[in-house]
């Protein structure tokens, strides 16, 4: 219990490195992730962040894959219920585009491929840790007493992905019950370039 407190007291005032981390921001994007997407797990939690943390890079080999792969994957999706787009973790750095703006026509795939790959391009290194990070996730989730299916069985699991920096999918019961498919993109980019048409 004072391993958690104490953990609470550092992250609501500054990290290790100076920067301070916004536990308030942090409580209110998990919250809304458990309201809007009731079948998230702490997986699901973990790669909300850790794509804002990340942005798009760590899933971009080259631009000619990505190309194939946006292109299959719009062919196989089917219909889908899913909003246009929507921020990342709580600072909103990132934002997840949907495919079913590709599909209703209001961008094009190649609009969205070259905001992806461009997005990718201007990550850079976040002075708070992603483990850091990670824990302040888990002791706001704990120290709010939300609950998540599996939290238990999953948490050693993530915990040791957060030390190795590890992206992660999708938890099984969420892709069954939101078959989420989409593209991550950063806010500017994303603002300028696809907003003006998805508004």
């Amino acid at each position: 219990m004072r391993k958690l407190l104490l953990v609470l007291a550092l992250a609501c005032s500054f990290s290790l490195f100076g920067q301070p981390i916004d536990t308030v921001a942090m409580r209110s994007a998990i919250e809304m992730q458990l309201v809007t997407y009731p079948e998230s797990t702490l997986q699901d939690v973990y790669k909300s962040f850790y794509q804002e943390h990340f942005g798009p890079g760590h899933i971009i080999s080259d631009t000619a894959s990505a190309r194939r792969y946006l292109v299959r994957e719009l062919s196989e999706m089917g219909k889908t219920q899913s909003p246009y787009f929507e921020s990342t973790g709580s600072q909103g750095d990132y934002v997840r585009v949907y495919l079913s703006a590709v599909a209703d026509s209001l961008i094009t795939a190649e609009q969205l491929l070259d905001a992806f790959v461009r997005s990718a391009n201007l990550w850079q290194e976040p002075a708070v840790s992603w483990m850091e990070k990670w824990e302040t996730i888990v002791s706001i989730i704990q120290a709010n007493k939300m609950e998540i299916e599996g939290f238990e069985t999953d948490l050693p699991l993530l915990t040791e992905a957060a030390r190795n920096s590890q992206a992660v999918h999708h938890s099984r019961r969420y892709n069954e019950a939101y078959h989420p498919h989409y593209r991550i993109v950063e806010r500017g980019i994303f603002e300028r370039e696809l907003y003006p048409t998805l508004k």
